[in-house]
């Protein structure tokens, strides 16, 4: 798989105005990253008329939790995984499909949170996501720790991987699919390459095909 399946993320909500920019600037995304909730300042939460208007493109939708500064301790990880199966089935996204808790390279983050994390969301139906950077930050060490105590935090969860960082393309111009991984066993589906295109308010990002089913 040397090219990888397309798509975009966004904290601002898919207008029919985005999505066309999109199109018409930089590619038919076959699946689109937005929040589980509104966050004030960073991003705008879903609701259930965007979600339709973006399946209806014929695009998925790919879920982000990010109510949250830091990913630490075992309770506020299962307390962030809760939050987000209650946005998740508020929204009506059925089960099987993944749920990313968006985890910053410059937040604080141990192996309990993220055990939590996979541990509290996989026994719902839905599937663990772990949006972050394997090269900096504690992200890495503290995956890495969770796998050695759990293997099935390995099994079970699919990391999104925020690097390394080419930056923006147009679908056309898309990087060979060659995300950052952390040191040990993992399922790194998803690739953000590049942040906030200069044409639209996007990110941009190269999958693993078996992600699509597990997108809604």
């Amino acid at each position: 798989m040397a090219r990888g399946i397309w798509g975009v993320d966004s904290a601002q909500a898919v207008t029919d105005q985005l999505f066309q920019c999109v199109r018409t600037e930089l590619g038919y995304p076959k699946f689109w990253g937005r929040y589980l909730s509104e966050v004030p300042n960073v991003s705008e939460g879903l609701t259930r008329d965007e979600i339709a208007r973006i399946r209806n493109y014929g695009v998925k939708v790919l879920p982000i939790y990010n109510a949250f500064r830091e990913a630490v301790g075992y309770a506020n990880g299962q307390v962030a995984a809760r939050n987000a199966v209650f946005h998740a089935r508020r929204l009506g996204i059925p089960k099987n499909k993944l749920l990313f808790a968006n985890i910053e390279d410059f937040f604080a983050v141990d192996a309990a949170w993220i055990a939590a994390w996979v541990e509290t969301l996989y026994p719902t139906g839905y599937r663990p996501g772990l949006y972050a950077d394997p090269t900096k930050g504690d992200f890495a060490a503290a995956y890495c720790e969770a796998v050695s105590r759990n293997n099935q935090v390995a099994v079970q969860a699919v990391i999104w991987s925020a690097a390394p960082r080419p930056g923006t393309t147009k679908e056309q111009k898309a990087p060979r699919y060659q995300p950052a991984a952390p040191p040990c066993s993992a399922n790194v589906w998803v690739w953000q390459y590049g942040r906030d295109a200069e044409v639209c308010p996007v990110d941009t990002n190269l999958a693993d095909r078996r992600l699509l089913d597990f997108l809604y």
